[in-house]
This record gives C-alpha cells, structure tokens and sequence, in this order.
C-alpha cells in the first residue's frame, strides 16, 4: 500500500471517529465529563412489559425466573422461610446442613422453629452443598438476582455450592436494570463486586447439549416473602 493511500484511509477512519464523537456528544450534554456522565445516569431502553406497578412486575419477575429453569416458592411472611427451606432440603433429599450469608436479615429468622437445620454463616467451603443468601434487587425484566458482594454477603456462595436458596422481599423487586443500578447508587458505597444471577448455571459448549451446573449451582431457588411489600 502506498503512502498516500494509507494517509487517505486514515483520514476516512479520523473523519467518521470525529463525526461519532459529535453525534454522542449531541446525544449526551455531558460530553466527554466524566462526573457529569456519572450525574446523568442516561435510561437505556425500557421493555413494555415492566410498565405496570409492583403487583405486575412480582408475576412478571416469577414467570421469568421459571423460564430459565429456576423454581419459586412464595410465603407469607419473613417467619415462614426457615420451613421453606427445610421442605426444599427435604424434597432433593439434600443433607439438612446450610451456609448461611451473615447477613443480619437472615440471622433474624426464627431459625430455631427448624431444629433439625445446621447452619453455618460465612463464606462458602468446598463441601458445602447449600447456600441460603439474601439479595440487592430482583430484576423483574429478566427473572435476574442482583447481588451486591459486602462483608455480610459473601461473594462464594452465589457460585460455589450446588444448591442456592436466594431470600427475596417483595419490596426488592424492581422493574428494570436501570431501576436496581438506581437503588445501589442511593445506597452509597458501592460493593466489591455486583453479580447477576439469571437461573441455574448453564453451559452448551459441548456439542451444544445444555448442562446445569457447569460453572455454578445447578438448582437456583427463589423464596419470594410476600409481607415485606
């Protein structure tokens, strides 16, 4: 190539580079600001079928969740989790051991009613099957768990045993992506890490047959507490 072909072809590339930097510039006042951008937190689009008002988005956020091969039991209230837990050890014939998020919402469960339960708070061992977490957000749009890594939600128990157990208050779930990221900035002091759960976890890398459990817990469970909404 000659080198005057190759400065014509830069020239295109800087041209349509310039010409993109105005188009999102125009598209967003804050140009090229950083603080500003961070202020703005520009919506992305909205699907329509996060419209309604919470009632929707709770069956929007069930169907989801189902969708993806994820399974949801609603209660009526905080005190009636440890049962709900107990009874989904009890139908996978699961050992009555748990790894507990030491988080002070699930530490205040009147897990003593469930004598027969063995828990363990803190981060996940190797040997542990089941892990009983709290979350940050449930994301209707999607049947999405969003969950902020602190002290007290130990990041190892989204992946590392088998089974997850996720709490979920009716009052955390969200409509979109945009309004669960809305709720972590209001928080202050964003986490360590954010992870997004989306059901089990899943692979087809080999000769595309899907697999459970390839890269995470193979059972994701969702106890939905009706009384926090």
């Amino acid at each position: 190539m000659s080198a005057d072909a190759r400065d014509a072809i830069l020239a295109e590339v800087r041209k349509s580079l310039a010409c993109r930097r105005r188009a999102n510039d125009s598209a967003d006042p804050s140009g090229d600001d950083p603080a500003a951008r961070l202020e703005g937190h520009a919506r992305n689009l909205i699907p329509d079928r996060t419209a309604g008002g919470k009632a929707t988005n709770v069956a929007l956020f069930v169907t989801m969740i189902e969708g993806v091969s994820g399974t949801v039991e609603r209660v009526a209230d905080a005190g009636e989790v440890p049962k709900a837990v107990a009874g989904y050890l009890a139908r996978h014939n699961l050992p009555p051991r748990l790894a507990i998020a030491p988080d002070p919402r699930l530490a205040a469960l009147p897990w003593a009613a469930q004598p027969l339960l063995d828990l363990r708070q803190g981060a996940a061992r190797e040997s542990d099957q089941v892990a009983v977490t709290g979350t940050f957000a449930a994301i209707a749009e999607t049947g999405t768990l969003m969950m902020a890594s602190f002290a007290d939600r130990p990041n190892t128990l989204n992946f590392l045993p088998d089974n997850h157990v996720v709490v979920v208050a009716v009052k955390d779930v969200v409509g979109t992506y945009e309004d669960a990221w809305d709720r972590l900035r209001a928080a202050g002091g964003l986490p360590r890490t954010t992870t997004f759960i989306t059901g089990p976890s899943r692979t087809s890398d080999i000769e595309l047959v899907p697999t459970l459990g390839a890269h995470g817990p193979r059972r994701l469970h969702v106890i939905l507490v009706d009384d926090a909404g």
